[in-house]
């Protein structure tokens, strides 16, 4: 788990004390890119793992990782379990908490999982963090932010540029790249993508054992805080409201939650292990 940690900071930018993740946009990306020939390139498995690698740094450009190993190993233990239900479980998956008030929680292509301090804060069981780390994992098996991408770059780089972007052949290319996937952390991914993550993720979670309300519980929580809090800015910009989000799970959920909701919520569990953030 050092070893993790380590190759996560030493990739990335200098982290900063205060979390300004709405920093990175950079608004003007497609505005320099207009009529340029459709991007049709597949990106491989290879490609996908270090365009998240590069993706990641950035994020722990604008937020340290919890300085806490015990936390940190207990987050992957719980996030590579539910990531060894999925039909991906080859990819070199990592979860990690990062040192921020806000609360949210933010996946990379190839596998990479952040998960906020001010979001595990505001948690009570494990079942809980299984909920969120399955969503996030979802997003990557349907390669939700990758498809994003991919579609920014239609218009924003010439089929061959991407080509040579993806092989790190052409620096100013690949930098591009890079920065549109930046760009869905302050704009978002579109609203059927995070609705698609809820219910794929509560799948996962029930298939590792977990209460199939886990989920449900957190966006209760989150639905029942003050829409003015500013450490809700981030996430209601870029998701559906919680109460969305619930009502769709509920129209197509309801027989998958009530048949998987007397599983364990591991609330004392959590607790100990997250007792540094208490």
């Amino acid at each position: 788990m050092r070893a993790l940690l380590l190759a996560l900071v030493v990739t990335a930018a200098p982290a900063h004390a205060q979390f300004n993740l709405r920093d990175l946009n950079i608004n003007k990306l497609l505005d320099s890119a207009k009529n340029v020939v459709k991007a049709t390139t597949e990106i491989a498995e290879p490609e996908e793992v270090a365009i998240g690698r590069d993706m990641a740094a950035r994020l722990l450009g604008a937020a340290p990782l919890v300085d806490n190993p015990g936390l940190q190993r207990y987050v992957n233990l719980v996030g590579r379990w539910l990531a060894s239900q999925s039909e991906r479980p080859n990819l070199p998956w990592h979860f990690a908490v990062l040192e921020a008030p806000e609360v949210n929680a933010f996946a990379v292509p190839g596998g990479t999982i952040f998960v906020t301090r001010g979001l595990v804060q505001r948690m009570r069981s494990e079942a809980e963090l299984a909920g969120v780390l399955a969503h996030e994992i979802s997003h990557v098996l349907r390669k939700h932010h990758l498809k994003a991408i991919q579609k920014g770059a239609q218009t924003a780089l010439a089929g061959e540029a991407l080509q040579q972007a993806l092989k790190d052949q052409a620096p100013a290319a690949r930098e591009k790249l890079i920065t549109l996937g930046n760009e869905l952390y302050t704009r978002g991914l579109d609203k059927a993508d995070e609705i698609e993550a809820d219910r794929v993720g509560i799948v996962i979670a029930a298939r590792a054992g977990y209460d199939s309300y886990g989920l449900p519980s957190v966006l209760q929580t989150l639905q029942a805080m003050n829409a003015q809090d500013s450490a809700l800015a981030l996430m209601f910009k870029t998701h559906p409201s919680p109460s969305e989000r619930l009502s769709a799970l509920t129209d197509r959920m309801q027989p998958v939650l009530d048949a998987y909701a007397a599983q364990p919520q591991l609330p004392e569990r959590f607790v100990a292990e997250t007792k540094a953030l208490r």
